[in-house]
């Protein structure tokens, strides 16, 4: 009895995996005539339980744009008959009107029923109202290249958005970016009022000739006010919605040949500088900041030059990385650089900037203009000591020193010599060098040995925070107390290599736009310097660095 159970068993579950089998595929669609570039349903059914990638979609990318699939699977066993199904619900949009083909699905040899459909133009738009639509505007008929174009997108929607996508526009040889944020607002349009999103790109074409620039589309879900008998994609009451914008050609004109310079198109550009004071003196090795700003509109940053600067002699440049943005301001896009740079003079004077140029094209004009700033002078002053070394002797007092040697001259060359033979005399006697080092301060009094002790443990507390303009003015003050007289940075830099070589990787991190690695023991180096006092009488006489 049991076996004959068993047997009973296994023929019936043969009998039901033969009916199972894959016998029909069926193609359908929700509507027929379709709207050129609108969403409808294709739904696809197998009397089998299939894979999810058992049809290929790809034979409907000729004349179909492809949205999403959603695959169904069921099963019913009724009276020992089952039936599987599988269906497929795909959202296709026909890309051009006529008459448009959705070819036989295969499955294992088993194929559908190929659909030919009508493609309209959506011509009764105006009659119907539509929910979801695109406006594009372009502002340029004709541009030059590297020109950048405005192309502003609005999506209007009268519907509540579930979920979407808007499309950049494809062009082929240009730059092709977002500017901006977009902006969510409402209009009123033939009594209706729509949510609209706006967006704004920036085009800038590569080569001249004609461009074409895309269209425009958007791919998302809106909620409907009633089902629309669409399956699986009326959950919520919400239904697939594809619109897209017509496409547009412009004209893209060549670099003028009577154009010098780096290539640059605006409708206006501006220079603007800034100084560190708005008067025109400052001191000798005192970093001066300068700033100069670019702003160009309807210009994408990535088309600013760099601007040169050209310094005078004794000046040092350290330039920081020029900073770059775009942004839109009352309705245009501007384009900005701002180039800083920190300039430490070496020699007080008085100083020229020349003038800075930058050429551009005017579309408009159709014409090249300048951007300027004038030339700038500017006073670099000395400290008071340095600049006392040396006094002006005044024609008066020349006169009188000339009377005077003319009458003593005979007195005074023997009280010279005798004085000679005993300076000489008493040199001879001492020892032939005298050094200052940090424990010898014999030649600045007894009084400064704390002080310079304590300048030192300040320049390397402030080194090791990485304090370099700090150090840079404590050298200046360790140096002037060590040598007994007033110096400025420049002046340091002759006295010793290690001095020149630290001094300039100070400044250099401190106002370029790299850091430069300063190793400590350059600055060990730096502090142990001994200065022979004889040697220290003839650099004395190096006022001119200072005048």
């Amino acid at each position: 009895m049991v076996k004959r159970l068993i047997l009973l068993t296994i023929s019936l579950f043969g009998f039901i995996h033969s009916a199972v089998a894959l016998t029909a595929i069926e193609a359908s669609v929700d509507r027929n005539p379709v709207v050129q570039g609108e969403y409808f349903v294709l739904t696809v059914t197998g009397d089998d339980d299939l894979a999810g990638n058992a049809i290929n979609t790809s034979i409907l990318d000729k004349d179909f744009v492809i949205g999403r699939t959603s695959v169904n699977r069921s099963t019913q066993i009724i009276n020992f008959d089952t039936q599987k199904k599988t269906s497929w619900q795909i959202l296709l949009a026909a890309k051009n009107k006529g008459i448009a083909t959705i070819p036989a699905f295969n499955i294992n040899g088993v194929k559908s029923n190929p659909i030919a459909l009508q493609v309209v133009t959506d011509n009764n738009a105006k009659q119907k109202s539509k929910d979801v639509f695109i406006k594009t505007t372009l502002k340029h008929k004709e541009a030059y290249v590297g020109q950048l174009l405005t192309y502003n997108v609005k999506l209007y929607l009268a519907v509540d958005l579930q979920r979407g996508v808007l499309n950049a526009p494809d062009v082929a040889n240009a730059q092709v970016k977002q500017i901006g944020d977009d902006k969510d607002k409402t209009e009123v349009v033939n009594g209706r009022r729509f949510r609209v999103i706006e967006r704004t790109y920036g085009v800038i074409a590569d080569k001249q000739g004609t461009v074409d620039i895309g269209e425009v589309s958007f791919e998302g879900d809106v909620l409907s006010n009633a089902r629309q008998g669409l399956g699986m994609f009326s959950f919520n009451e919400s239904r697939p919605v594809r619109v897209t914008s017509p496409s547009q050609k412009i004209t893209i004109l060549p670099k003028p040949k009577s154009y010098h310079g780096d290539w640059l198109v605006s409708d206006l550009v501006v220079l603007k500088e800034n100084w560190t004071k708005h008067d025109k003196d400052y001191e000798l090795g005192a970093p001066i900041t300068r700033t100069i700003t670019l702003y160009a509109s309807n210009t994408d940053e990535t088309s600013l030059p760099e601007i040169e600067s050209v310094l005078p002699s004794s000046m040092k440049s350290y330039p920081e990385k020029p900073k770059r943005k775009t942004y839109t301001r009352n309705g245009n896009i501007v384009g900005e650089l701002v180039q800083t740079e920190a300039i430490v003079p070496t020699k007080a004077g008085t100083f020229t900037f020349p003038e800075v140029k930058i050429p551009w094209w005017n579309p408009i004009r159709k014409k090249q203009e300048y951007a300027t700033l004038p030339a700038k002078t500017i006073v670099v002053k000395g400290s008071a000591t340095a600049a006392n070394v040396n006094p002006i002797v005044t024609s008066a007092q020349a006169q009188s020193s000339t009377e005077y040697s003319a009458g003593y001259w005979p007195w005074l060359t023997a009280l010279f010599a005798l004085l000679w033979l005993a300076s000489s005399f008493m040199w001879l006697r001492k020892p032939k060098v005298v050094q200052i080092a940090n424990d010898d301060v014999s030649d600045i009094g007894l009084n400064a040995a704390p002080s310079l002790k304590e300048t030192e443990k300040e320049i390397r507390n402030n080194f090791e925070q990485n304090h370099y303009g700090k150090v840079l003015s404590l050298l200046q003050k360790y140096y002037s107390a060590k040598l007994g007289r007033s110096v400025n940075l420049h002046q340091l830099t002759q006295l010793a290599p290690e001095l020149s070589d630290l001094i300039s990787k100070l400044q250099a991190t401190q106002y370029g736009k790299n850091n430069v690695q300063i190793d400590i023991s350059l600055l060990n180096q730096a502090l142990k310097i001994h200065f022979n006092l004889k040697e220290k009488a003839k650099k004395d006489s190096f006022v001119d660095l200072n005048p």
